[in-house]
């Protein structure tokens, strides 16, 4: 009788809290060189020096200004900041959607047998390292180059987004493809059908929501990345924060800034929506 009640009695302690209390401590001993090598110091903004700054500058926001002439030039500049984060996205289909493919293992004729051949071995790594370029290069570093190219203005944010989210999106495209089952590519492929047959009728029906969730939550993020780009003359709504920062009006900055976070909301609650239709 005794020997029944003590297995079943409940523990006073958690018995994996040494588990626990060690990867703490070794999160810590980690984290902390870091923390001194970047300098982090967030008590800084608790000093008194620095909450009077912050106490000014957020001062000159308020309140926004709402004239009628500047809401239609801030309305037609966040339209702007929406084309560029979808052109870009469109183009960026353009190649990520072939460099996807042909990243995709599962598509290849010649690793049916095991072991891919060298030449499209070869292919498929040199398309994963231009991937890996595409995608490296900020799109902010774009943006820089392409004011410089084409001169300032949207169409330089709408080559820099596509450029790099070509290699954000391809990356993704052929891990999803890959992760799935593949059996059924690899039957077709067996008996003669072609990798773009394969693909349409194998790896697309299954892998479809997954991939279109993932391309709408990537336009919602060009929305976000356009805004930052206009910092460097591409344009929308971006550039226009920055002229009225540098100008130090801070009752314009801060009717943009409302308008961009219902910009955000506004195409979270779309690619919500849309994501929840594809499932």
């Amino acid at each position: 009788m005794s020997g029944s009640s003590s297995a079943g009695a409940v523990p006073s302690r958690d018995p994996a809290w040494r588990g626990r209390v060690f990867w703490l401590g070794a999160a810590v001993a980690l984290l902390w060189p870091l923390a001194v090598l970047t300098e982090f110091r967030p008590w800084i903004l608790l000093e008194p020096q620095s909450l009077a700054v912050t106490a000014r500058f957020l001062a000159d926001f308020f309140p926004p200004k709402l004239e009628l002439e500047f809401l239609r030039m801030v309305a037609l500049e966040a339209w702007r900041t929406v084309a560029m984060a979808t052109a870009g996205i469109s183009l960026a289909l353009l190649g990520a959607v072939p460099l996807g493919l042909l990243a995709t293992r599962s598509l290849s004729v010649s690793a049916l047998s095991g072991r891919m051949a060298q030449g499209p071995a070869a292919l498929r790594l040199g398309t994963r390292w231009l991937l890996v370029l595409l995608r490296s290069v900020p799109e902010l570093v774009w943006a820089l180059i392409f004011v410089r190219v084409v001169g300032l203005g949207v169409t330089a944010g709408v080559l820099a987004i596509a450029l790099s989210y070509a290699g954000m999106l391809g990356k993704v495209y052929a891990e999803i493809l890959e992760s799935g089952d593949t059996e059924s590519t690899r039957i077709l492929l067996r008996n003669g059908a072609g990798r773009m047959q394969a693909f349409f009728y194998a790896l697309l029906p299954q892998n479809a929501a997954e991939l279109s969730s993932y391309t709408v939550y990537r336009w919602e993020c060009a929305i976000r990345s356009s805004v930052v780009l206009g910092f460097v003359g591409a344009g929308g709504l971006g550039q226009q924060i920055d002229a009225s920062m540098k100008m130090f009006n801070g009752a314009e900055v801060a009717t943009m800034l409302l308008v961009f976070v219902f910009l955000v909301a506004l195409a979270d609650t779309i690619s919500a929506a849309l994501r929840g239709a594809l499932r």
